[in-house]
């Protein structure tokens, strides 16, 4: 028993443990007598050693029956580390990753890869808390767990400023709610424990996280506002009426039109609707040259106010869609439609008027789910449930949903959808289109002056804007080309 070294037992520190040590040297710790024991075992002493022998053991300050450690406290605090540190780890990457793979913009895309490397962070952390909380075997595992609960309050902090700017219910808001509170918790205890006492460079470690968490504040505002605000987007429309040519064998003229949309932006378009009308127009003219007298009425219709013209009326000749809802436009790219209109050789137009008017949206704001969007459901049809309406005047519905391109906004707000109705009678027809959260039922309609500024409000995040454009030809012309 001579040849056995001295083991001495340390006083407990504030958490209850006693380091124990054999010449100078630390080689262990305990919670208990029994962890005492498995150390001693370690060091080659007989499991039936006696821990009053004071020539094996020294009880420093507080002898062989303090141990004040309060295991279910402990395990308790460590869980909570550990789950909040996971459950952030999760969060992080379920937002992330759509971004980090599919968002159109460099500057997105490294908004996600940031919130995924920030998740492995993380993923580290929770495993270093079970060395922090436990004997602390690792000099800097309280420094990894105290980056875990910073990147948690940053990111949960930039979370709940977004969610504030709509307050809308959502399936995420009680996570990063709870994630929140959780972050002030843990750097409580961290910091109560002193943690940074372990960091070489408390200083340069307090700036270095503060830096990283203002360029993730900065990135996140650059890739979700800036960015998709400055970059340049137009959509160009024409149209253009050709040579006539007489048909044959029938009294009709044919008249071909030509429509082309190209996007002359820089960011990729989504075409959320379009359409084309043809009309011909007939004139009846003022002999007395009185045509402008009645120029306030002609100005209320969109109609112009002439001199030798005292009344005009116009008819539908042709309607159609360009493409219809739901295809996009890369930048530079372009689609061309060509028509043929048949006019009578005995028309009594004078005026051929082509109109083509599209509602386009940027790609870089938003990602829809072509294929719904692309469905049209009757409301004339039962089997279409929520979108049929026997009351309503018959019309065509397309709704798909909208994902924003930077997913914080996704997890911050409802669902979104693109709703496009197109409606009319025997003489024309038209649409409208709305980016709200409201989806499509027309038996449970929504307040309607609260889903106009909702729409607008959309409308402008989503970077939606209306383009048109028209062509005249005169009938005369047309003719004498012949």
């Amino acid at each position: 028993m001579e040849k056995t070294p001295r083991v001495i037992v340390e006083p407990p520190d504030s958490r209850g443990l006693r380091a124990v040590s054999v010449g100078g040297t630390t080689v262990g710790s305990a919670w208990s007598p029994s962890g005492l024991r498995k150390v001693l075992r370690q060091l080659g002493c007989p499991e039936s050693i006696d821990l009053e022998d004071r020539r094996v053991i020294v009880w420093r300050e507080a002898g062989s029956e303090v141990w004040p450690d309060r295991t279910w406290r402990r395990r308790t605090a460590t869980a909570l580390m550990m789950a909040g540190l996971i459950l952030s780890m999760v969060l992080l990457t379920v937002v992330g990753r759509p971004d980090a793979m599919g968002a159109l913009t460099f500057a997105q895309r490294m908004t996600g890869f940031l919130f995924i490397l920030s998740g492995a962070v993380q993923g580290l952390a929770a495993l270093a808390a079970l060395d922090y909380e436990g004997k602390r075997q690792f000099r800097y595992s309280g420094a990894v767990v105290l980056v875990g609960a910073l990147i948690a309050l940053i990111t949960e902090s930039i979370f709940l400023f977004t969610w504030l700017e709509e307050r809308e219910p959502t399936l995420y808001f009680p996570a990063y709610l709870l994630l929140f509170a959780w972050s002030l918790w843990a750097l409580w205890r961290l910091l109560k424990g002193q943690v940074w006492r372990a960091i070489p460079h408390p200083k340069k470690f307090a700036t270095g996280v503060a830096l990283s968490g203002l360029l993730a504040s900065t990135n996140f505002a650059y890739s979700a506002v800036y960015q998709p605000t400055s970059a340049p987007f137009y959509v160009t429309l024409t149209a253009k009426f050709g040579t006539p040519h007489t048909d044959p064998t029938r009294p009709f003229i044919h008249v071909p039109l030509t429509f082309r949309v190209e996007n002359t932006g820089k960011v990729p378009a989504y075409l959320l609707v379009d359409k084309y009308l043809v009309y011909g127009r007939s004139a009846e003219y003022s002999k007395d040259d009185e045509g402008l007298k009645d120029w306030k009425t002609a100005l209320e219709s969109g109609k112009d106010a002439e001199l030798h013209v005292a009344r005009s009326d116009r008819k539908t000749i042709s309607a159609g869609q360009f493409e219809g809802p739901g295809y996009w436009l890369n930048p530079g790219e372009g689609h061309v439609k060509e028509k043929v209109i048949q006019i009578p050789r005995s028309v009594g137009y004078d005026l051929l008027e082509a109109t083509l008017a599209v509602v386009a949206m940027r790609m870089d704001r938003g990602k829809i789910d072509l294929r719904q969007l692309q469905l049209a459901h009757p409301s004339w049809q039962k089997k279409e449930g929520r979108f049929h309406c026997a009351e309503c005047i018959d019309m065509l519905t397309h709704e798909g949903e909208i994902r924003h391109n930077n997913n914080i906004i996704n997890v911050t707000r409802k669902p979104r959808y693109v709703t496009v109705l197109w409606q009319g009678t025997r003489e024309e027809f038209d649409y409208s289109y709305a980016i709200s959260s409201y989806k499509m039922d027309f038996a449970k309609f929504p307040d309607l002056k609260e889903l106009r500024r909702e729409i607008e409000r959309e409308s402008d995040r989503y970077g939606v804007e209306s383009r048109s454009t028209s062509t005249r030809v005169s009938v005369a012309a047309l003719m004498a080309s012949l």
